[in-house]
């Protein structure tokens, strides 16, 4: 078993060298100088509520706490019973003179509910730059200022953010989450850009509304299982840019169990691999603890093997912290009620093996969970063209 132990090693190596450059990336990222707009035009934020979860409060009054001169909240529930609608009337009462609207309406239009509920919210937009963020989203008040700073540059049709994970709680699959967001997909975001992708990334788009217009509106998003994706192709397809504003929110892990954390990466999982079926695969390099633990099995725990693992686990550490400390100043006076940036290296292994074991599920089906919601991921035709659309379950099995 010597040569496909080495092989495992190998491997790990790749992935310790893809952590590093992308720390280092973060890095950079991070002390790139943050620009103020020419210009301050009014703002409609849209946040789409869906039930009460850990951190919610704290996470839309971010979005009320902005440091500009004119911005508009609109809040949307889709019943009128939803837990969420009460979070959003204390915040009328907390903050006063923020200019919030609730918009009540069942109307689903589609498969995708956060679409769906996005359509029946843009009526009571009153202005023409729109952010559409995740409710879990936490903020810094200069949040809207980065993101009219990136709109405003020549050919941007779309701003975008980077964010890391702030656990809700000190629990392990809270901290797992967290972890896997902020020392995972975070440096893979900024390594992507600079090999040149242009990923628009859910948890904030921010566009003119003529913008949308031109891409067919929420409409042409509603049976899409990732519109985020879906709307960063149309606005390329305009012949306009997607831009990374120079700010790192912060979204909320809520899970408190590792069966919860598990079904929602494996939805994470089963949308990327149904968009980028080979970028997804060869993403599984990016586990170098998986991999040197794959060595240490396939040589019989030889001890050139378990240095590998051991020096691999302390580069994985010090990549890690890099972007803690890159990170962290970004939220300096602003430091939320647990740590976002203070990786727990004794998890690296048991995050890397979770990664790996979700990624396998993921070959095990095409159904997703969304709130509740049993869905399926269609692959799109042909792969590669951001178009993964939602079907339920009860229009699969009627087929």
């Amino acid at each position: 078993m010597t040569v496909p132990a080495w092989i495992a090693a190998a491997c790990c190596g790749i992935g310790l060298a893809q952590a590093l450059v992308a720390a280092r990336l973060v890095t950079r990222f991070a002390r790139r100088p943050r620009g103020e707009p020419a210009s301050r035009p009014p703002v409609t934020i849209l946040k789409p509520l869906h039930g009460d979860e850990p951190l919610l409060e704290q996470a839309l009054a971010t979005a009320c706490r902005q440091d500009y001169p004119r911005w508009q909240v609109v809040f949307g529930v889709q019943d009128a019973g939803d837990p969420a609608a009460a979070v959003v009337e204390r915040l009328r009462t907390r903050f006063p003179d923020c200019d919030i609207a609730l918009v009540i309406d069942p109307a689903l239009h589609g498969e995708n509910r956060k679409v769906g509920n996005l359509i029946n919210m843009l009526p009571a937009a009153r202005h023409d730059v729109l952010v559409i963020a995740d409710s879990d989203v936490h903020v810094r008040p200069d949040y809207l200022d980065r993101l009219m700073a990136a709109l405003e540059q020549p050919g941007v049709g779309l701003v975008t953010t980077i964010y890391a994970g702030l656990p809700s709680s000190r629990r392990l699959p809270a901290l797992l989450g967290a972890t896997q967001i902020t020392h995972g997909f975070l440096p893979g975001a900024v390594l992507a850009r600079a090999l040149g992708r242009q990923d628009s990334l859910g948890a904030t788009m921010c566009l003119r509304r003529q913008d949308l217009a031109r891409c067919g509106g929420f409409r042409a998003l509603v049976d899409h299982l990732a519109d985020d994706a879906v709307l960063g192709h149309r606005v390329a397809a305009l012949g306009q840019t997607v831009a990374l504003a120079g700010t790192v929110p912060l979204t909320t892990v809520p899970e408190d169990t590792m069966r919860a954390l598990f079904r929602h990466e494996l939805r994470w999982a089963r949308t990327i691999r149904a968009l980028e079926p080979g970028g997804f695969a060869a993403s599984v390099l990016q586990y170098p603890l998986a991999w040197a633990l794959l060595a240490v099995a396939l040589a019989g725990g030889a001890a050139w093997a378990v240095g590998v693992f051991a020096l691999a686990w302390i580069i994985r550490a010090v990549a890690a912290s890099m972007i803690d400390r890159a990170l962290a100043p970004q939220w300096n006076g602003e430091a939320p009620a647990v740590p976002a940036f203070r990786c727990p290296a004794w998890l690296l292994p048991a995050r890397d093996l979770l990664s790996v074991a979700v990624m396998l599920a993921s070959y095990g089906g095409r159904r997703v969970d969304w709130r509740g919601y049993g869905l399926l991921a269609d692959t799109p035709q042909p792969p590669g063209a951001a178009d993964v659309t939602f079907r339920s379950i009860e229009e699969f099995n009627a087929q």
